[in-house]
């Protein structure tokens, strides 16, 4: 497949490229800065900063999937919810692949009706990109295009690549000590299985241990 990822230098995006590029697809990397990207092997490095939707609708133009995991600046979060709207409109614009969308932990339930963000586990540090991960994951649920939303586990971290994990719908995947959890290289896993063989069109679902 012909697929376009974007962030795809940071912490999940490096992760998706190495599997998607390990199971043969064509993987074009997006950036901002792509010097990272220069020497790895089966991608084709492309500079891009989200500003502008006739841009990017050009670089995804032809691909059958786009991957979006791009990060926010942390002083403001809610760039998140403007670079979903534009995500949108590009794809629109490019034919209309897939968007396949590196979401949050936040808006996933620890209790029927009781989202983590609602919770009170949540430490205050993290409420600003969790609430932004959830508005942004409500615009994507307006749209008329084919999404699909993969939520992390809470704890989204370096780790080995095992592929061993369970999948959810809109609950967090916890372990029976209550820990919940995701190395960036098993999310990549499930994310890259759900391209290939696609369960979740227009909907959310979550992965963890």
């Amino acid at each position: 497949m012909n697929i376009v990822v974007y962030g795809a230098t940071g912490n999940s995006g490096s992760e998706i490229v190495k599997e998607l590029v390990a199971r043969g697809h064509k993987v074009t990397g997006v950036a901002r800065n792509v010097e990272k990207l220069k020497d790895v092997a089966g991608v084709t490095a492309k500079s891009d900063d989200l500003s502008n939707a006739d841009a990017v609708a050009a670089i995804i133009k032809g691909a059958d999937v786009v991957v979006s995991a791009y990060q926010p600046p942390a002083e403001n979060t809610d760039k998140l919810i403007d670079v979903t709207k534009l995500e949108i409109e590009a794809v629109k614009k490019a034919g209309g692949p897939r968007l396949v969308v590196v979401g949050g932990a936040g808006q996933l339930e620890v209790a029927p009706g009781v989202t983590l963000i609602k919770s009170g586990y949540l430490p205050e540090a993290y409420m600003p990109i969790a609430v932004s991960h959830e508005k942004a994951a409500e615009v994507l649920k307006a749209s008329d295009i084919n999404w699909t939303y993969l939520a992390p586990a809470a704890y989204f971290v370096p780790g080995e690549r095992t592929g061993k994990f369970r999948l959810g719908s809109k609950e967090l995947v916890t372990q029976p000590n209550g820990e919940s959890k995701i190395s960036f290289a098993d999310y990549a896993i499930a994310l890259v299985d759900e391209i290939e063989k696609p369960k979740h069109e227009k909907q959310l679902f979550s992965v963890g241990y």
